[in-house]
C-alpha cells in the first residue's frame, strides 16, 4: 500500500506542474487585449548592459489596446522604443518625449484561427505529457508485483492512475476552452 501511494504522490506531482507549465505557456499567447506582459522578453540596453524593460520603465494598460511604458530615467527612452521596434512583435511604438504609448491592433480573424489552432497544440503538448506520466507511473507500478505488492493493489494503484489523468486532462480542457473563448471575443 505505501509503495503504491508514493507512486500515486509522484504522479499527482507531476501531472500538477504539466498543467501549470501549459497554464503558463497559454498565457504567452495574446489574445487582441494590451497587456504589460506582452513585452516581457524584451531587453533594453541600459549602460551598456541588457536590461529588461520592466526593470528601467512602468508599463501599465490605460485602456484593453494601450500599452503606456514610463521609464525611470528620461536618457532611457529612444533605448527602450529602439528595443520595441527591434523585437519580434511587431508594435509599433509611439515616443512624446516622456512616455512611450503602443496601440495593440485588434486581431484579424484569420489571426484568431492561427492563435486558437497554437492554444490546441499547447494543450495537447500538456495532455502528451500527463499522459507520459500515467505511462511511466503504470510501469513503476507493474515492477512492484516481483517486490511482493498484490496484484488487486496495483490494479487499484492503477485505476487511481486513470483517475488523476482524466482530472488534469479535464483541467486542461477547460483552460483550452476559456483562452478560445478569450481569442475568439472580440
Amino acid at each position: 500500500m505505501e509503495e503504491t501511494q508514493l507512486y500515486l504522490d509522484e504522479a499527482k506531482s507531476l501531472m500538477v506542474k504539466a498543467v501549470e507549465h501549459t497554464a503558463s505557456e497559454l498565457t504567452k499567447i495574446r489574445a487582441g487585449k494590451a497587456m504589460p506582459n506582452m513585452v516581457d522578453g524584451i531587453m533594453v540596453e541600459y549602460y551598456g548592459n541588457s536590461t529588461p524593460l520592466q526593470q528601467v520603465a512602468s508599463v501599465n494598460t490605460p485602456d484593453a489596446r494601450t500599452l503606456l511604458i514610463k521609464p525611470w530615467e528620461k536618457k532611457v527612452l529612444n533605448d527602450i522604443e529602439r528595443a520595441i521596434i527591434n523585437s519580434d512583435l511587431g508594435l509599433n511604438p509611439q515616443n512624446d518625449g516622456e512616455t512611450i504609448r503602443i496601440t495593440v491592433p485588434p486581431l484579424t480573424e484569420e489571426r484568431r484561427a492561427s492563435l486558437v489552432k497554437q492554444v490546441k497544440a499547447e494543450v495537447e503538448n500538456g495532455k502528451v505529457s500527463i499522459r507520459n506520466i500515467r505511462k511511466d507511473t503504470n510501469n513503476s507500478l507493474k515492477k512492484l508485483d516481483k517486490e511482493g505488492v498484490s496484484e488487486d493493489e496495483i490494479k487499484r494503484a492503477e485505476d487511481k492512475v486513470q483517475k488523476l489523468t482524466d482530472s488534469y486532462t479535464a483541467e486542461l480542457d477547460k483552460l483550452s476552452e476559456k483562452k478560445e473563448k478569450d481569442i475568439m471575443t472580440v
